[in-house]
């Protein structure tokens, strides 16, 4: 007689998953891993370029610190419906999801606002020295990723308004967009910290 112990209708499991039981997350922690390296190669240029030079910053002052210090703010502030639309998306909540997507694809705004004023005031143009040079290259590379999440911001928004919202997966993007910024969020800290206060402490 045959054991039918474990037969069962797969129908019946949920296609998708949250954190370690979606293959989106592992995506996701995957490129972070790559762009957190490209990060730490930047950091390692702007201390090597660093004890090159007899002062740092050469030719000219330290950036500015009220912009930097307002984008830092202003993302710091953004984490707070960030957490609130991953928690609705793992709840599956797809009233409070469509809310917390539109308030994260409009917060990013005044966040471009402020960081096209930074580049007007690193006192320094990207092509003067190689002080400059890696300045700029590093919030180049922060603006890149701030840019790339909110692209897929504002899809996940639109999608979430189609029939594809009722799709679990997509909740689980979401999720997992929330989890990309919080990268950019911590990303921008450590930036920070190497542009604005790196100068001073060494000046």
């Amino acid at each position: 007689m045959s054991d039918t112990r474990f037969v069962g209708d797969a129908a019946s499991l949920p296609d998708h998953g949250f954190g370690t039981r979606s293959a989106t997350w592992w995506g996701v922690a995957g490129f972070i891993a790559i762009e957190a390296a490209g990060f730490a190669l930047a950091f390692a240029a702007y201390f090597y370029l660093m004890a090159q030079e007899k002062q740092w910053p050469s030719s000219a002052l330290p950036p500015d610190l009220l912009w930097g210090t307002a984008t830092l703010v202003l993302l710091l502030l953004s984490e707070i419906p960030n957490v609130w639309v991953k928690r609705a998306a793992q709840a599956e909540d797809l009233g409070k999801v469509r809310i917390g997507l539109a308030i994260m694809s409009l917060i990013v705004l005044p966040v471009f606002v402020t960081r096209g004023i930074e580049f007007d005031h690193l006192n320094i143009g990207w092509d003067r020295n190689a002080y400059g040079s890696i300045t700029w290259a590093l919030l180049l590379m922060h603006t890149v990723h701030l840019i790339t999440d909110w692209v897929d911001t504002l899809v996940l928004t639109a999608l979430m308004h189609t029939r594809h919202a009722h799709k679990g997966r997509r909740f689980v993007d979401t999720s997992e967009n929330a989890l990309y910024w919080h990268f950019i969020v911590l990303s921008w800290v450590l930036v920070y910290a190497m542009v604005y206060w790196a100068p001073r402490l060494t000046a």
